[in-house]
């Protein structure tokens, strides 16, 4: 701790970042760094308290508390502290394959546990571990894992978002051949196709697969495994292959009207305008389908808010987001103590864009559509709501959200996004190979185990643990590889 004062000494300061006024109309990240002099005070307000729960990755209340992939918290603040930014990257690449990822689009688990944040702002180590892994990659610390000794082995990894990332990422160092096969033109998964570019530009994304193939990584895209390829033959090929397709199955509103034209899952928009933007069709008009329409996104998470903001982006006329859960406290309550996640209202960029912009919070709470309205030619012209309620079922204990009598409303939308979360792993890549799922249709491992039903086939990822967060996804692909490498070599030093 070489800053034993630096909590009393230093209030936190971010980063400076682009106004929502100005940053509507463009797509590029808008969040700035402070100079390196100013980061390390940021570095000073650690504690290195005697219990670093943010370094822990604990469950506590069905929710994590600290980071997943443990990272050394303490040590890597102290070295931001210190101006020592060479041992802070080797600190933080020891437990991290993708700092530049999680430092740009992850919720801060770190700081939410942070002990600092109890009575005053918590250490900034987002920002710290940014601040790190970028001056890395600009003084060329970053450098590709070329193994000296190649084992011989052979592993599939199918699909290419962070959980398999990770994992290829880990085989390749062992020395194992590794192949990634991806469905889309571009290798990163939600990374390149699921995450707008106003939060991860897709240079980054592009910047860390150059060095995994440089390090000797086979990326093969427009590969539908599952359909242009089968489980059969991976297998006869391979020596294993890990599944890391991610919970792609989008949860559908089935109601009266769904039929109609100009209803879309949030995550086929989000991809189609990311899409155009690497196509180079963001220099002209496009996506005129959203400029001028009342725009309604169903679903109040960070998938929702990233359709207020490219809604916004793409000249909306306006923008509704409807939540089902009621809206949160502004204050923890008793019931939710440090150091579990913080249940709080948060106002991310897509809302503070939207109040700006219209000057209201777009978003309606304790709201449910109820039927999908449509004009003459079919394309969709409004929505039925109704109100919900929190009710406690008898039997169970849980609390339900159900319909109130007499609350239904109609309300106009031109253009709809489906963000309902997902259901889980899509179906024609489980049956190719023939592993089992739960009832969450997420694809079932043995217990503390990522290996399947089928031998040779593992696990990882949103397709094993479900829809969750990046950081989550890179453990399971670290956590997968030890697994894997082990059950090849008979033991694993990963």
């Amino acid at each position: 701790m070489g800053k034993p004062t630096g909590f009393l000494e230093y209030e936190r300061v971010d980063g400076p970042q682009t106004g929502p006024g100005e940053r509507i109309n463009h797509f590029n990240e808008f969040h700035g760094k402070l100079p390196l002099k100013e980061q390390q005070k940021q570095g000073a307000r650690c504690m290195d308290c005697g219990v670093p729960f943010c370094q822990s990755g604990c469950e506590l209340a069905g929710m994590t508390s600290g980071c997943p992939l443990n990272n050394l918290v303490p040590e890597m603040n102290d070295l931001v502290y210190q101006g020592n930014w060479e041992r802070a990257y080797s600190r933080l690449e020891k437990t991290h394959n993708f700092p530049e990822f999680t430092c740009r689009v992850c919720p801060a688990l770190c700081e939410a546990a942070c002990t600092c944040g109890i009575h005053s702002e918590p250490v900034a180590t987002k920002a710290n571990e940014k601040a790190v892994i970028e001056y890395a990659f600009q003084n060329g610390l970053v450098k590709p894992h070329i193994p000296k000794v190649r084992t011989g082995k052979k592993v599939a990894v199918i699909g290419s978002g962070p959980a398999g990332l990770a994992a290829a990422d880990q085989l390749n160092k062992r020395g194992h051949l590794v192949t990634v096969y991806e469905r889309k033109d571009r290798p990163g998964g939600l990374l390149m196709y699921g995450i707008p570019n106003m939060k991860l530009e897709k240079e980054v994304v592009d910047r860390r697969i150059r060095l995994m193939e440089e390090a000797g990584i086979r990326f093969l895209c427009n590969q539908d495994v599952g359909k242009d390829i089968t489980g059969e033959e991976l297998l006869a090929e391979y020596d294993r292959v890990i599944l890391a397709c991610g919970a792609s199955e989008p949860r559908d509103i089935a109601v009266p009207g769904r039929e109609a034209k100009g209803i879309h899952f949030a995550v086929d928009f989000l991809s189609r305008v990311t899409k155009a933007l690497l196509d180079g069709e963001g220099k002209k008009p496009f996506f005129e389908e959203v400029k001028g329409k009342k725009v309604l996104v169903i679903g109040g998470g960070d998938t929702g808010n990233d359709c207020v903001g490219t809604a916004i982006r793409l000249g909306a006329e306006s923008v509704i987001q409807l939540e089902m859960m009621p809206r949160p406290s502004e204050e923890r309550l008793g019931s939710n103590p440090w150091p579990q996640w913080p249940k709080i209202l948060k106002t991310d960029y897509g809302q503070q864009e939207a109040i700006l912009k219209w000057g209201q919070d777009p978003r309606v709470y304790q709201t449910t559509v109820t039927e999908f309205l449509s004009g003459e030619q079919g394309q969709v012209v409004g929505v039925r709501t109704i109100e919900l309620e929190p009710k406690k079922d008898e039997k169970s204990g849980r609390m339900l959200m159900l319909p109130k009598e007499g609350s239904e409303k109609e309300m106009e939308a031109d253009l709809v996004l489906i963000a309902a979360g997902f259901l889980g792993s899509q179906g024609y890549i489980r049956d190719t190979f023939g592993v089992e799922c739960n009832e969450r249709t997420n694809v079932k491992t043995r217990e503390n185990s990522y290996a399947t039903n089928i031998d040779r086939v593992f696990a990882a990822g949103d397709m094993r643990r479900g829809q969750s967060l990046v950081v989550w996804a890179i453990a399971e692909g670290r956590r997968v590889a030890k697994q894997v490498d082990k059950s090849m070599m008979g033991y694993s030093n990963l």
